[in-house]
């Protein structure tokens, strides 16, 4: 028996030495795959912490915006433009014949009827030039008698052949001649009488004297034109306003407008356009309207400054922006706004401007998140951080 564990005990080395090398290997792998774990984890760690440094570091490169809805624009819009007052009728009084004042009746400030005196002027040529031509009237009317009865004797006797048809050719063509001297005659003695009638200064409407050009005794020249008198109707006044193009389509004849004067802080006078230019001024690019305004108290003057508020409806729905929303470039006008936090800059298409806001006419809805204070370098996808106005980081934003 000695024996034969003595011939096993050779061989029991020889069983140890392959299971070593199976636990080598084994240790071989489980060490390789371990490695190959931790290179993949760390990899992978590496990757992430990329990934995340870019959407960090894209998020903080991302300008902080403010946004809002557009706001419905208004039915109707009250506008002020300066206006400027005039008399429904101004007109200057000159003379039409020559002589010296003799008297005037009005002065300043007085209130005349239609057909009323206003001055006397005294023109002692035209009076014996008018009594010269109904002198000669007279002349011509006994010679043009004489004539026409001439005629009709030599009419009747040239029938018995006891006067030549010469004569009596003669003596009608006389009296035709005289009776054209008759009307002749009449026209200037007309002519005269008229310049006597100028003598006296009637008023050609009802008015208000606005001015008053000469005195008792003062050389009225005819060819001098000077102003005798200044009469205005103010019963209605005319005010004349320049409004913008872009309100010119809603001030139509009918549209009423309330007048303040500085004078009258706590009063508005009610007025009516009544007409306009209907033609653009290439110099200003207004329209001129006409606002008429009862005046029958008295209480306006011609030559005064007023504000007209006009109340003007908007011919189609507009949405109201803030005018640091707009985006001017080579494109266009255009807005930005938001969707899906990207910029999607968008024409747009504007109206009236009041330079604190904007009506947009076409491009928007009302929904719309409009950018309120864009980058200079906003583009169309940008990614954009929307905070909103209480938040600190709005104050980051990069506003034009």
């Amino acid at each position: 028996m000695s024996n034969a564990s003595e011939s096993h005990n050779p061989q029991t080395p020889q069983q140890g030495k392959p299971k070593s090398r199976g636990g080598a290997i084994t240790l071989l792998i489980v060490v390789l795959i371990v490695a190959v774990i931790l290179a993949v984890t760390g990899v992978l760690q590496r990757v992430n912490a990329r990934t995340k440094l870019e959407s960090q570091t894209t998020e903080l490169a991302a300008p902080d915006v403010l946004a809002a809805p557009p706001q419905q624009g208004k039915p109707t819009e009250e506008v002020v433009l300066p206006g400027n007052i005039f008399a429904y009728i101004d007109s200057p009084i000159y003379a039409r014949t020559n002589g010296y004042l003799k008297k005037w009746y009005f002065d300043i400030g007085a209130r005349v009827k239609k057909g009323q005196l206003l001055a006397e002027i005294e023109s002692p040529e035209v009076d014996q030039q008018l009594a010269q031509a109904n002198a000669d009237l007279l002349t011509a009317e006994a010679n043009a008698k004489y004539a026409s009865v001439t005629s009709a004797r030599y009419q009747d006797l040239v029938k018995t052949d006891s006067v030549s048809q010469q004569d009596t050719e003669n003596f009608t063509t006389q009296a035709a001649a005289t009776g054209t001297a008759v009307k002749s005659a009449q026209a200037n003695v007309q002519r005269l009488n008229e310049l006597v009638s100028f003598e006296k200064i009637y008023a050609p409407f009802d008015g208000t004297i606005t001015a008053r050009g000469i005195d008792v005794g003062q050389l009225i020249d005819l060819g001098a034109t000077k102003e005798m008198f200044h009469l205005s109707a103010e019963q209605t006044l005319r005010v004349y306003v320049n409004v913008p193009q872009v309100y010119s389509l809603a001030c139509k004849p009918g549209v009423l407008a309330d007048l303040t004067f500085a004078e009258y802080p706590s009063r508005t006078f009610q007025g009516k356009i009544v007409r306009t230019a209907k033609a653009i001024d290439q110099a200003s690019r207004t329209l001129l309207v006409e606002v008429d305004v009862d005046n029958r108290k008295g209480e306006l003057v011609p030559g005064a400054y007023t504000q007209v508020h006009f109340k003007l409806g908007t011919e189609q729905p507009t949405l109201i922006i803030p005018v640091p929303a707009l985006i001017f470039r080579a494109q266009g006008l255009q807005v930005a706004t938001i969707v899906v936090n990207k910029a999607k800059l968008v024409p747009i298409t504007i109206g009236r401007d009041d330079g604190r806001t904007v009506e947009v006419i076409a491009g928007l809805h009302l929904g719309d998140q409009v950018v309120q204070n864009p980058p200079d370098s906003i583009v169309d996808g940008e990614v954009v951080h929307v905070v909103q106005p209480d938040q600190p980081q709005a104050q980051q934003g990069g506003g034009k």
